[in-house]
């Protein structure tokens, strides 16, 4: 399983939001350049980048954050966050961004999104699928919908999608553990799909539990930013 460390962006600087809410927001690094160097250094090879500031406003904010990671690290950066047109995600990838995460656009536009994947191929578009009470949550998380979880992921994986990126809202920021229920019924249902798991991992015996049950992936954020996790642990994950 891929330990995948994630940089939230507001103001540009690294955050974390509480279950998304933009008002529970902590503040952790000031340099989300220097912190994404220190993953590198740690021996990690994946990041999740995320401009929350694109996401609310449904444009690119912090071009320059990834810019300036892409240009400092060799890390293979997943980015998400107000990628709404054809020249968004262009210019995201021009900036060396290695696959793009669409959660939003999927569901609001998806013949656009199906043209990113038919043009850009499953390895380099993420589908991003947030989901509280299994209903896809889009816009930041602002807003839910009535576009069941499973049904979302299944259409999207026979179109090509094959990297998926799957947070449970009730869960993320908590430490409390992460949805293997969930997990575990979405890697049944729809085999063959890359599944990164996203919220509420706490140790690493949540991360041993994400790797038993046959995730692709695992993001890391709160946990590691508030000491429970520490690079060395992440780095030497599944050596």
């Amino acid at each position: 399983m891929q330990i995948i460390p994630a940089i939230d962006i507001i103001g540009g600087k690294c955050v974390r939001l509480t279950q998304g809410d933009y008002g529970q927001k902590k503040e952790y690094h000031d340099n989300p350049v220097e912190m994404a160097k220190r993953f590198e250094d740690a021996g990690i090879r994946r990041l999740h980048l995320v401009d929350l500031d694109g996401a609310k406003a449904k444009k690119i904010i912090n071009k320059e954050v990834l810019a300036k990671i892409a240009q400092s690290t060799t890390l293979k950066i997943d980015f998400g966050g107000g990628v709404q047109s054809d020249e968004d995600i262009e210019n995201v990838f021009q900036l060396g961004a290695s696959q793009v995460t669409g959660g939003s656009i999927a569901v609001k536009n998806p013949d656009l999104f199906q043209s990113w994947i038919n043009k850009y191929g499953g390895e380099q578009i993420i589908l991003g699928a947030d989901a509280k009470d299994k209903k896809i949550a889009i816009s930041g998380w602002q807003e839910t919908t009535g576009v069941e979880l499973m049904d979302f992921i299944k259409d999207y994986h026979s179109k090509g999608i094959t990297y998926v990126i799957c947070t449970d809202v009730a869960k993320d920021g908590l430490l409390k553990g992460p949805s293997l229920d969930l997990y575990r019924e979405i890697l049944e249902e729809i085999p063959g799909i890359k599944l990164i798991a996203s919220g509420g991992v706490a140790n690493m015996k949540d991360l041993e539990k994400l790797d038993a049950i046959g995730v692709y992936g695992a993001i890391v954020g709160k946990a590691f930013y508030e000491g429970k996790i520490t690079l060395k642990e992440m780095s030497e994950f599944g050596k």
